[in-house]
């Protein structure tokens, strides 16, 4: 089953067009990076996933339920950052984590997993400290942990490690792929082209509002096809219009 559906979504502001047809899936145990240029749609596009916005055609799923809507149990079994993380700054870095356990329903049982996370992000000598007084490093992976820490079988990340050292790189890097290698599928929209290929399974080509291609992620050349593609894009757009 697909875990991450988008079925010709299309959606505008003020009539310009910020999704224009958009297509993709994400499959259990997959990573797919979405990458594009600024305003290409990429992060409209996580936000009709979340369910954050109700696009004007098409359909979204997630476990194959209408994101706006989806019931408790699915809720709890999917995770995501797309924007401001849910993060309350006045309550601690562990106790964050904590509190993120439980509204994903976690048992009393499991709540030690909300350890394990802070560690595998390297956030322990923080974990004391009150959200509002972490750098914006530290901040981004307090939000990640919370996503992360009931172990969601379908990941939405948007632009995970934009303010990160290259060891938060890695880190978020790892648990992502260790996600994936459980059996999550993961969504991660960025910029940094060389950097998601490294853990991606796909890499999927937006630009205005639609898929226009994939990439190889293990291939060569990464920015010199990207940004071929979308010339070509725009290239086949403007005789479109032409003619």
């Amino acid at each position: 089953m697909t875990a991450l559906l988008l079925d010709a979504v299309g959606h505008a502001f003020r009539r310009r067009t910020a999704l224009a047809g958009l297509s993709l899936e994400v499959s259990p145990g997959e990573v797919v990076a979405m990458v594009g240029l600024n305003g290409a749609g990429k992060t409209t596009a996580l936000r009709v996933l979340t369910g954050r916005l109700r696009p004007a055609s098409g359909t979204a799923r997630v476990l194959g339920e209408d994101p706006t809507s989806m019931a408790m149990r699915t809720a709890r079994r999917f995770g995501h950052v797309v924007g401001t993380p849910l993060v309350s700054p006045d309550l601690t870095v562990a106790e964050n984590v904590r509190v993120a356990a439980l509204l994903h329903g976690l048992p009393d049982r499991e709540l030690p997993a909300a350890g394990a996370v802070i560690d595998a992000l390297d956030l322990g000598p923080w974990t004391g400290a009150p959200a509002r007084t972490l750098s914006l490093g530290n901040a981004q992976r307090l939000g990640i942990a919370c996503a992360v820490v009931h172990r969601p079988v379908a990941l939405v990340l948007d632009e995970p490690t934009s303010a990160l050292d290259p060891r938060g790189v890695v880190l978020v890097r790892e648990l992502v792929r260790s996600l994936a290698d459980d059996g999550a599928a993961v969504l991660v929209s960025s910029h940094h082209l060389d950097e998601v290929a490294r853990v991606a399974d796909r890499v999927v080509v937006v630009h205005a509002g639609r898929v226009v291609g994939e990439l190889e992620p293990g291939g060569s050349d990464l920015e010199r096809r990207f940004f071929g593609m979308v010339l070509d894009a725009d290239t086949a757009d403007a005789a479109g219009t032409a003619a």
